[in-house]
């Protein structure tokens, strides 16, 4: 955990150790960077706010040895810093102030993902189950209940997406540049059209969905 501020790092860590889970604990950027690269974590836990830099800059930095989830705790309510945090390379995003339950639910997710091999992981099985649908990557056919369902090639693309990673948050950006092409990074409605037909085929109650998930202002994620 990279957090400056003791009363934060505190109740973190007694939520996380009633999990079971072991901490430590680092207040700068610089020192989180050091204790990341010699303990190897399985998730982080970081501020954005920190005294001698940006946690954007640990984001990239991590990346370039590790796939272990990240997820940032900020102050920052605005839109734009969360997507800058996960194009960045976090998984996921939390503003304080949040409950404990928000945040092992959270925690809980990104350690299954980790623990099944993360995004290459998922990939490496080539059948991805979530509810009654089973998304057949060798195939390319998504069942539920048994009986296959017909997605367009931009709806199949969009949940493959969302597949490579179940758990993640994925921005409208990301989802763009990877189903359309850079050049239609900016055209989000693309995304919100293609995702309610999708949802209306995958879930029970397209209006309340389960598995299609929106972050609100941000992307989406596929919950499983």
């Amino acid at each position: 955990m990279i957090e400056d501020e003791p009363e934060i790092r505190r109740f973190v860590r007694m939520a996380l150790q009633s999990e079971g889970l072991e901490v430590f604990e680092a207040a700068t950027l610089a020192r989180g960077l050091i204790d990341a690269a010699t303990r190897r974590p399985e998730l982080v836990v970081l501020d954005l706010g920190l005294p001698d830099g940006d946690g954007l800059d640990f984001i990239r930095e991590f990346r370039g040895w590790s796939q272990a989830p990240v997820l940032v705790l900020s102050a920052r309510e605005g839109e734009e810093r969360k997507v800058q945090a996960l194009d960045a390379g976090a998984d996921d995003y939390l503003v304080k102030p949040f409950g404990v339950a928000e945040l092992l639910a959270r925690v809980r997710v990104q350690l299954r993902r980790f623990s099944r091999g993360g995004s290459a992981g998922n990939d490496a099985d080539p059948v991805l189950r979530f509810g009654t649908i089973a998304m057949d990557r060798a195939l390319r056919t998504v069942t539920r209940d048994g009986v296959e369902l017909h997605l367009t090639p931009i709806e199949y693309r969009l949940l493959q997406e969302l597949g490579h990673a179940p758990g993640r948050v994925l921005t409208h950006q990301h989802l763009l540049k990877a189903v359309w092409g850079p050049g239609h990074a900016e055209d989000v409605h693309y995304v919100r059209v293609h995702m309610a037909n999708l949802r209306k085929k995958i879930e029970a109650d397209p209006n309340r969905p389960q598995w299609l998930v929106t972050e609100a202002g941000v992307g989406y994620r596929l919950k499983t």
